[in-house]
């Protein structure tokens, strides 16, 4: 895992330093002037012949870069040594539990592992607002600010510091022994419970073989495995478990963007609402759903219901973040007119108008400024702004020819009028998506002891490992491509790259995203209700067959229980009657060992005697085991 994680972070070191897109241009006669608005002349005057050079080096560098391979080769040691964590301490700790105990100490593993991202959180909303190349460049040069959306963090930063820790704490794991010692494997509920079909949990008399070659091993993998597949109700919760993974996973994946372009959040604050708020009321969620297991002892299924009960009243909370949007940011050509009309526009043309035609500006930059009209431009030189004074974030333009209102000035950065009503928006919505994620988190551990409960004892290990790479080839990897694809149709102002093709988007239709990341959010998660009506239907007929089992099974039981009770009272009886008797002949026998001391030598001769006597004593040994089974078999 260390080694993924330092892998992850290597091509910040590799490639060229980041450089955002910009509109402003340096004037020809001072060094502390800029002029947005430049005539097609001076343009080439300023720009020359040199800029496309070293353009092209760059590029030509550039294109010989794979930068994504570091990337994917650090996700696959990451996945390697992430693998066996799970599978193989989870069964370990439900095979050596006690039964009303292991719930709960498997509920307190689940919500170590979801405190992890609270402090991932936080980290990266710390290191959002680093800038990425800090130590490279000149930060006084730097001219736009973490909530721009042309800001990138030291993204670098947070791999270095991670990888370093995983590799501080592989040291206590070569202190552990090599073998642990065997638990107990056998365990009793008698409220009932499993769903395996035939072999249940109170049939936990598999061993494994120590000694088992590695081609006996993979010899008896697809049998294993096609019978692990044909439990209904594992290979149901598996389905359940792979559509609701696409809804979490693209959810929370695209929540922190979702805050960004809604209410007008920064990257690094963003991180941080998700890391203080929502991680840990699912930490805290998934722990108490361990204690309640614990407490009222619920059978399996108990847990059933209780998964699908918390999923069913987050579901329907869920549906009231349709009603905590946000309006659309007010830019000139793309959300509204130059005029400030309201009116959605995807195309660039609309952005060249008649204040602005007789600049040479690129209809592709994202610099935006805020007019004292309170209209956002996509850059200075299409607000028109023909002087500006100051630097950095402190830059005003003036003489804007297409700001109406004012002075014609506009400074740096988008207007943030429009997002007042957003800001009173957003701590019903943290709240709202605090409470879901709680009540949602409640069931992740009875959830997840159904799937314990539910196979047999020695597939367990196999069953666990085999969820756990379904639900992250099929949820972790396509969510989000598939929800940043539909994501990205709502976007109505694309960034270009440095040598060409299409870059981030810059600015979202609020109404759209919205309605495709809760829409497809809530609509998978529909679809999984489904499959739990029908996953409840055949686990409750699997446990109403165990309990019938149990019944006749029982009567065995009480039968065996009586007899064994009449056995040991006979036993009391016999020896209660012989215990006087031995004591009142205790001096005659003391009296008479000299006698036996005695007759010694005579018993010594009749032992050949004895001898000849063992074969009959032998041949009535049946007639007496047949009159216990009569015995038995009467009572």
């Amino acid at each position: 895992m260390s080694l993924g994680t330092f892998l992850m972070a290597l091509p910040h070191f590799i490639i060229d330093r980041y450089k955002f897109e910009s509109s402003v241009r340096s004037s020809v006669n001072s060094t502390n002037s800029f002029i947005p608005c430049m005539t097609i002349s001076s343009w080439m005057l300023s720009e020359g012949d040199h800029t496309s050079t070293v353009s092209d080096k760059g590029c030509e560098h550039e294109s010989r870069l794979s930068m994504w391979i570091y990337v994917l080769l650090g996700n696959v040691l990451r996945g390697i040594g992430e693998t066996p964590v799970q599978p193989l301490g989870i069964s370990y700790i439900d095979d050596h539990a006690p039964e009303d105990s292991a719930a709960f100490y498997i509920g307190c593993i689940q919500t170590v592992s979801v405190i992890g991202p609270v402090f991932g959180y936080l980290l990266g909303s710390l290191c959002a607002k680093i800038y990425v190349d800090i130590g490279f460049v000149n930060m006084e040069n730097v001219d736009i600010t973490p909530g721009d959306p042309r800001w990138v963090g030291a993204w670098w930063l947070g791999y270095l510091i991670t990888g370093l820790i995983s590799l501080m704490s592989a040291g206590p794991f070569w202190f552990l022994p090599r073998s642990l010692p065997e638990g107990r494997m056998a365990k009793f509920s008698p409220e009932g419970t499993s769903c395996t079909g035939g072999s249940t949990v109170l049939d936990h008399n598999y061993q494994a073989d120590d000694t088992a070659s590695f081609i006996e091993m993979a010899k008896d993998f697809l049998p294993t495995l096609r019978s692990l597949l044909g439990n209904p109700v594992y290979f149901l919760y598996l389905c359940v478990s792979v559509v609701q993974f696409n809804s979490l996973i693209g959810m929370v994946t695209y929540k922190p963007k979702y805050i960004e372009q809604h209410y007008g959040q920064s990257a690094a604050r963003a991180n941080f609402l998700m890391g203080v708020m929502n991680i840990p009321a699912v930490a805290v969620g998934m722990f108490l759903g361990g204690v309640l297991m614990k407490k009222l002892r619920l059978s399996i299924m108990g847990a059933a219901r209780l998964a699908l009960g918390t999923s069913l009243l987050g579901y329907f909370l869920s549906l009231l973040f349709f009603a905590l949007g946000c309006e659309n940011p007010r830019v000139a050509g793309i959300t509204v007119t130059y005029a400030g009309i309201e009116g959605l526009s995807y195309e660039e043309n609309p952005l060249s108008v008649n204040c602005n035609k007789n600049c040479e500006c690129s209809p592709r930059d994202w610099d935006p400024v805020c007019g004292e009209d309170g209209l956002t431009y996509v850059s200075p030189c299409l607000a028109g702004c023909r002087t500006s004074h100051g630097s950095g974030i402190d830059t005003v333009f003036e003489q804007c020819t297409c700001v109406t209102n004012g002075n014609q000035t506009a400074y740096a950065g988008q207007c943030q009028q429009h997002r007042q009503s957003c800001q009173q928006v957003l701590p019903y919505f943290l709240a709202l998506s605090v409470i879901t994620s709680f009540i949602i988190s409640l069931g992740g551990t009875p959830g997840y002891m159904l799937l314990i409960r539910c196979i047999k004892p020695q597939l367990k290990s196999l069953a666990l490992g085999f969820h756990t790479l379904t639900t992250r080839t099929l949820a972790g990897i396509p969510a989000p491509i598939y929800f940043g694809a539909i994501i990205d149709t709502t976007c109505l102002k694309w960034g270009h790259k440095r040598c060409g093709g299409k870059g981030a988007c810059r600015i979202y239709n609020t109404t759209s995203y919205r309605t495709a990341y809760l829409g497809l959010t809530l609509g998978l998660r529909t679809g999984s209700f489904f499959l739990c009506a029908l996953g409840l239907l055949v686990l409750r007929q699997h446990v109403l067959k165990e309990e019938s089992g149990l019944a006749s099974s029982s009567n065995t039981g009480s039968a065996l229980a009586e007899l064994q009770a009449y056995r040991a009272e006979d036993t009391n009886n016999s020896h209660s009657d012989q215990s006087p008797r031995i004591s009142d002949q205790s001096p005659w026998i003391s009296d008479q060992s000299p006698h036996i001391l005695d007759q010694s030598p005579q018993i010594s001769d009749q032992s050949p005697h004895i001898s000849d006597q063992s074969p009959r004593i032998s041949d009535q040994s049946p007639r007496i085991l047949d009159y216990d089974t009569e015995r038995e078999t009467r009572l």
